[in-house]
């Protein structure tokens, strides 16, 4: 999809370090000690709240919306119950290209996204990956729009919720951590077009956005390597990881990049399963992030032509 994706920034840009100071420590409950977020109490609806972000994305010429997924709804047409929960995706290639050409991979992690969800209590949260997230997990020290994005996606959701963006205590992860990566023995075109054939074929299953990050570089009169995101999705198999743990949303659908290296090497990445069970705490559900993990490996393999 070689679609033209802006992002905003509602303050005067910020050259400098992201506004995620490890000075600033707030401790959160279990709930939302997610490692390497942020987020928001919300003082509205989950209704109203999520409303407000989308007005003011679509608001605003400079903004489009990639993809909406309706978690809730997803799980309700295959029989299951979900609190609300929503995310949305939106990024810009003028502000991420620069990331991407620090390190392709990042596009696993792109376009921005935020989770609205409504707990169990009836309190109302929004959450998104901390700009520190980022930059420790891809290597991103010393781009200079990091934070622009941080002030930028801080904003948008403190307008939303009408409440502060909060901080967990520990926003920093190991390079590369929680991503598989397998070598294609295709060329780029093969190895894409092999992996949404194959995810294409599996049962119950949905694609919700494909994103050419190259041609979105290329429109802003920026290049990167050959980079392309496709998001997909079974709520079969994702509800029951959400209803144990429902930040496990920020991280869902399944996402797969597919690019190609400095050195002409096809790649397939992705999140391991166990990363997701280990991040958003997930007890049990053993059964069902092992059969996520034989579906997500043999797709790769698929894509791969291996």
């Amino acid at each position: 999809m070689n679609k033209i994706i802006y992002l905003f920034c509602f303050l005067p840009i910020v050259m400098a370090c992201n506004n995620d100071d490890p000075g600033d420590v707030v401790f959160s409950a279990d709930i939302l000690n997610v490692r390497g977020t942020r987020y928001s109490e919300s003082k509205n609806s989950i209704e109203e709240t999520y409303s407000n972000f989308i007005e003011t994305l679509n608001a605003n010429q400079a903004i489009s919306i990639i993809a909406e997924v309706d978690h809730a709804a997803n799980a309700r047409a295959v029989g299951r119950v979900l609190n609300p929960t929503k995310i949305v995706f939106f990024a810009n290639p003028n502000l991420g290209t620069p990331l991407l050409q620090k390190n392709q991979l990042a596009g696993l992690d792109l376009p921005q996204k935020v989770l609205f969800f409504e707990n169990d209590d009836a309190l109302v949260f929004a959450m998104y990956n901390s700009v520190a997230y980022l930059e420790s997990r891809y290597q991103l020290q010393d781009t200079t729009t990091l934070g622009q994005v941080s002030v930028a996606v801080e904003n948008l959701t403190s307008a939303a919720t009408e409440s502060e963006v909060q901080r967990v205590s520990n926003l920093i992860v190991e390079i590369g951590e929680g991503i598989i990566t397998v070598e294609s023995t295709q060329n780029f075109e093969q190895t894409y077009t092999s992996l949404e054939a194959a995810i294409s074929s599996e049962e119950n299953f949905k694609i919700f956005a494909q994103l050419d990050h190259q041609a979105n570089a290329s429109s802003v009169g920026m290049a990167i390597r050959p980079t392309k995101l496709i998001i997909f999705g079974n709520p079969n198999l994702e509800t029951p990881l959400m209803q144990n743990s429902q930040t496990t949303g920020l991280d869902l659908p399944q996402k797969m990049l597919v690019w190609e290296d400095r050195n002409g090497i096809v790649k397939i990445s992705y999140i391991d399963p166990l990363y997701l069970q280990q991040r958003h705490g997930i007890s049990g559900n053993d059964s069902q992030v092992q059969k996520i993990i034989t579906i997500l490996e043999k797709l790769a393999k698929a894509g791969a032509g291996i």
